[in-house]
Parts: C-alpha cells; structure tokens; sequence
C-alpha cells in the first residue's frame, strides 16, 4: 500500500517558520504545503498589486524561501529527494510570486528547480461586468451591482486540478492564488495515487486529510491549549502536523517527536470540525465531502488514524470572495490607573458620546468599551474569580477605553481618535498611553459563479541544470 507524508508549513500568511523548517529538514516529508489566505488577506494583497504590479503575493514569501532553500539545498547534497512545496503564497500575483522565487532560487544555487503558478482564480473583470452584476450577495441577497463601484478584487475559490496539472508536468514549487484550502494536499494525493476527480469517496478522504493540516498547529494542540482544562505540553516548541495518508486514504496524523504541542483524538477532533457548517455536507469545488462517519483511532503516542471519511458528487459551483471598499474606521484608546480607574474611564466614555453627537448622521457604527472589564461579553459578565471560572472580582487596577467609529468619511472617522487623545488634558484625570489611528476598511461579499465559467492555467517554469 503506497503512502506519503504531507507536511503543514502555515496556517496562515504570517506563521513562524521555525516548526517548517524542522518538518522539512527531519520529517521525511514528500510534500509541504504553506497555507496562508484568508477572506480578507486576498482583497489586501489586490490592492497592494495596484500600487505595484510586481507585488501582490504574501509579504513573507521571500522570507520564507530564503529559510527553505538552504535545507532543500542540504538535502539534495545527501542524495535525497528534496520536499516538494505547494503554497497559496501567490495570492494576488502567483505570477510575480513564480519570478520572486525563481530568483531566490537561483540565488541559493538551485537553478534547477521546476516552479509552477497556478492561476485563474482571478476572476474580477468576469464579476464587473455584464449579467455577474445580478448574482445575489450570500450574506445579504442583495444583487452585485448593489457594490459594484466599490469592488476592488474577486477571486474564486478553484480545486486541486489546476495543482495536479502542475504537478504532472514534474513542478518541485507549485504557487497558486486563491484555492480551496484543502485543495493544497488534495492535489498531490490526487497525483501521486492517480485518483479520478470523479472519485468522489477517495477525494472526500483527502479532503479531510487537507482540512486537518490547513490549519498548521491548531491540530498539534495549538489552539486547543487551556491551561488546567486541555494542558498541551511545551507550547513554547510547537510543533506543525505531519499526515500519512495512503492511497485508500486512510490518515494518520503525527508530528515530529522533538517539537512541542500533542496530538490526541481530541484535537483532532476540534480541527476536524473547525469551521464546518454542516459535517454531512461540506462544499469545496472538488467534492462535498462528508465528515460525519469519521471514527478516529489512537495508535501511540501523538498518532491518531482517521478513518472513513467520504463524499459525495460536487455542486460545480466556486465562492467568489468579492473584496470591496467599505468605509474607515477610526480608533483611539487611552489607560486609566489606580483607585477608580473604572469610573474615570466610565466617565471618559460619557464625555466622548457627548462629543461626537455632532456627526451622529455620518457615524455608521459606533463602540465604547473598557478593555478588560465590558468589551467581550458587555455588561453581562460578572468576571473570574482567583477560585474558579465564575465569581465576582474586585475592581481592577487598571482600565483601557477604545473608541472605535465607521464612517464612509475619513475625515469623520478620524474624529474618534482625536477626541481620545484629546483626554489628556481635558479630563478625566489620570489617563495615559493614548494612541489613535484610521484605517480603510476592505470587506468581503460572497457569490457563486458556475466552474465551467472560470479558466484554470499553469504557467510552468522548467529551470535550467546547476
């Protein structure tokens, strides 16, 4: 039975490298995947290519790749074969991205790597235009058009196929742009064991495999971890996830024995349903995969196998995440000390409403809150007590107050952090540490384009001999 090992990298555009490293140098890995996209991260990366062509990709891939290439290089000199890459890191450029890294290759004496980008995804000129216009918003049911002077990016979330394609064709580094996340270890499976995209149980077996590593550490313990409730050991030296999955796609996951974090049936569990809305019926665009019949069995220490995940024919449908400018926010935050820090900031808080009623029609959206003691759970939480995880608390010794105010003015917004900073001499006493800023808000619309509408290519980069 062939198996191979898929290592996770990231789990998202700004994860550490150093548990990468380790996988890639000691943990007999085929494939590593760096998963780095979110919803958002896409419709930044757009605008960052606006105001430069060249750049576009994730801000850290140079980093990133100037760590990996020494060890690819170490490992090609002991006669091994070295990890293949496969990363989303192109996001809004994975053209750009393609030419970034064949230069850090070459720099690092590894001109002979074969790097692939994955690209399609970018369907903008497809979304504003013509009858794409009248596609209903998911969140609100509202038509496209309805933003359609904001837009500023749309791309869809496409499958493994155009990674398989790349793969095929003998890429060692395969850079995509927006792809369902599982879609990253979904496309080697599908390559190395030559499975149909019609196989809708085996590619709802990967997918699960690819949902389980997404996420970096997470299933290693990382954010399972709370101390005296789920104790995840050296925390300080977590680790990232490796999963050994074999052609009838039965997964084993584990980790390195040196790195930190576990893994149990229980953070596998918690990764496993991990932003999965309904576990009979998870939609990607290769399958909707089923992860409800999953049994999972412990087989030693940080190796749990997963089993019986299936699925079924995909609706042939891509989200599109449809990024668009949405207004400002503007923030301001300063401390208060000492006896009666709440009612100062309390106080603070009176005189900042008072303030801004002025603007009252331009203020789309408005929150006050005091740091440590409303700003979670508002009024409704009596706190922590030293005893337990419910009780009654002292008042604390010190209090931030944030304003934070939308407007679709920039001016207007801006107001909130003035009006803070404005405090520290116009009362209430004591505050300090003030800080104010305005940002533009980038928010993200969903719609579904129908796949046959999307155009999927590989641009190949064959490299040249050493």
């Amino acid at each position: 039975m062939k198996t191979i090992r898929i290592g996770s990298g990231a789990g998202y555009g700004g994860d550490r490298i150093e548990p990468a490293l380790d996988l890639i140098r000691s943990g007999d890995l085929d494939y590593i995947i760096f998963e780095c996209l979110a919803e958002r991260t896409i419709a930044l990366a757009q605008q960052r290519k606006l105001s430069d062509p060249d750049l576009g990709y994730n801000e850290f891939l140079e980093y990133r790749f100037k760590k990996i290439f020494p060890i690819l290089r170490e490992l090609i000199a002991a006669g091994k074969t070295p990890v293949k890459i496969i990363t989303n890191m192109g996001a809004a450029n994975p053209s750009s991205a393609l030419r970034a890294v064949r230069a850090l290759a070459c720099e690092a004496g590894l001109p002979q790597l074969r790097i692939a980008a994955v690209l399609g995804d970018d369907v903008y000129d497809r979304i504003v235009n013509g009858e794409c216009r009248e596609l209903p918003i998911l969140e609100t049911g509202e038509p496209l058009r309805s933003i359609a002077d904001k837009i500023v990016s749309a791309n869809a979330y496409i499958g493994a196929s155009g990674i398989v394609e790349a793969l095929s064709q003998g890429a060692d580094i395969v850079i995509t742009g927006r792809v369902a996340d599982p879609a990253l270890v979904l496309g080697p499976l599908i390559h190395e064991f030559d499975w149909s995209m019609e196989d809708w149980d085996k590619l709802g077996k990967g997918t699960a495999a690819g949902h389980l590593l997404e996420c970096g550490a997470q299933v290693c313990g990382g954010y399972f971890a709370d101390p005296g409730y789920k104790d995840v050991p050296e925390a300080w030296n977590q680790g990232f996830p490796i999963a050994e999955i074999t052609d009838e796609g039965t997964i084993t996951v584990t980790k390195l024995e040196s790195s930190g974090g576990l893994i149990t049936e229980a953070t596998v569990t918690e990764q496993l349903i991990y932003e999965i809305h309904d576990p009979t019926r998870y939609l990607t665009p290769d399958v909707t995969a089923d992860f409800s019949q999953i049994r999972l069995e412990t087989e030693g220490k940080d190796r749990v196998v997963v089993r019986d995940a299936s699925g079924s024919p995909k609706n042939g449908l891509y989200k599109v995440s449809v990024g668009y400018r949405d207004g400002f926010i503007g923030e301001g935050e300063i401390s208060y000390g000492g006896d009666g820090c709440v009612a100062r900031a309390e106080l603070a808080a009176k005189i900042i409403r008072h303030r801004l009623k002025p603007w009252e029609d331009q203020i789309q959206e408005l929150r006050i809150d005091l740091i440590g003691v409303n700003s979670l759970y508002g009024n409704g939480c009596t706190g922590l007590s030293d005893a337990g995880r419910t009780g009654v608390t002292a008042e604390p010794a010190e209090v931030r107050l944030r304003v934070a105010m939308r407007s679709e003015d920039r001016r207007t917004a801006a107001i909130a952090g003035e009006e803070v900073e404005a405090l520290y001499t116009n009362g209430p006493a004591g505050g300090g540490g003030a800080r104010k800023y305005v940002r533009g808000i980038v928010s993200v619309a969903s719609v579904f384009l129908p796949q046959n509408e999307v155009e999927i290519r590989v641009v190949m980069d064959p490299g040249k001999e050493a």
